[in-house]
């Protein structure tokens, strides 16, 4: 890591005076230390951009004539420091900033949670097209491993009617997913459950749609990720040697918790080889995303039941 600056914050208080001068100051220094990007952005300008607007609260569509606008000696100390926190700990921004955005909604976020980035979020902007349309949306939605609740509370969003579950492991997540359904006034109809995978729910729970963003990264990922990404929480992102420790479950157990024309959405990124190696015969259907993101895949209630076998014989419960 090379150090940011001989300068005091003092003299950097006094040098630095506008946005324009705090984006060009923090993209030298973001260069300079080769930060790994990730978490809303993917390179350096784009970062420092979100940085310096989002902790004045500006919107990331600012009109350019407010980026020669003069800081308060408050909010340009504020900066300095953030910008020095991105480089020297390489926390990523989310964290610092303690928001991301995810399908079109802002949500809390902190070190207790994975950063929300899911492909998912296309599929949920689409209302899940052509599985569900306005004529029949899903009445009853699943968000399994929720950890900041972003996935199941933009469905409450796409389907206005639905009733969310909201299930994690972890407590820590969960008081994260219950503080963004107060901050989207949706506690009518989202709850949040401590559940390991299924086993908290009831045994008559049945869902429309089951969607689910599980830890998928296999040993060799895990250890080859970014700084960054390390100080996300490991029990959100370590599945196992192949990725898929919680995937088999997933697979094995959810047929029991969909109704009979329900659909079950799965993320697994990397570790979409792993699962067509070791279920070779199952059609698993890999969604086509226009950001080319890959690793996302649809079984219906139906192509369960047809290979319950196969998931049943792979699954140690």
């Amino acid at each position: 890591m090379s150090p940011i600056t001989n300068q005091t914050t003092t003299s950097l208080v006094q040098e630095l005076q506008t946005l324009r001068d705090f984006v060009r100051w923090a993209l030298t220094n973001f260069n300079k230390n080769h930060l790994y990007y990730g978490h809303g952005t993917d390179n350096a300008w784009d970062e420092a951009l979100h940085l310096v607007l989002g902790s004045l609260h500006l919107p990331s569509d600012t009109d350019e004539r407010l980026l020669d606008a003069r800081l308060t000696q408050l909010e340009r100390e504020k900066l300095i420091d953030l910008i020095k926190q991105r480089c020297e700990t390489r926390t990523p921004l989310p964290y610092l900033l303690g928001e991301s955005w995810f399908a079109g909604l802002p949500f809390n976020v902190d070190a207790r949670v994975l950063i929300p980035r899911s492909p998912i979020a296309e599929l949920i902007v689409n209302c899940f097209e052509p599985w569900f349309d306005e004529t029949q949306p899903p009445a009853k939605i699943l968000d399994l491993c929720t950890g900041s609740g972003c996935i199941g509370i933009a469905c409450a969003y796409a389907f206005p009617t639905a009733e969310v579950v909201l299930s994690d492991i972890s407590q820590d997540a969960l008081d994260v997913a219950r503080k963004n359904i107060v901050r989207h006034h949706l506690e009518q109809r989202v709850t949040a459950l401590a559940s390991d995978l299924f086993t908290g729910l009831e045994a008559n729970d049945k869902f429309d749609l089951i969607v689910s963003n599980p830890p998928y990264v296999d040993a060799q990922d895990l250890a080859a990720m970014p700084e960054e990404y390390h100080q996300e929480p490991e029990l959100a992102l370590a599945a196992g040697d192949d990725g898929l420790d919680l995937v088999k479950i997933i697979l094995a157990q959810a047929r029991q918790y969909l109704n009979n024309d329900g659909l079950l959405v799965v993320e697994v990124g990397n570790s979409e080889k792993h699962l067509e190696a070791t279920f070779p015969h199952v059609p698993f259907l890999w969604v086509e995303f226009e950001s080319d993101a890959r690793g996302v895949f649809v079984l219906t209630a139906e192509q369960l039941d047809e290979f319950q076998a196969d998931f049943d014989a792979v699954c140690s419960y």
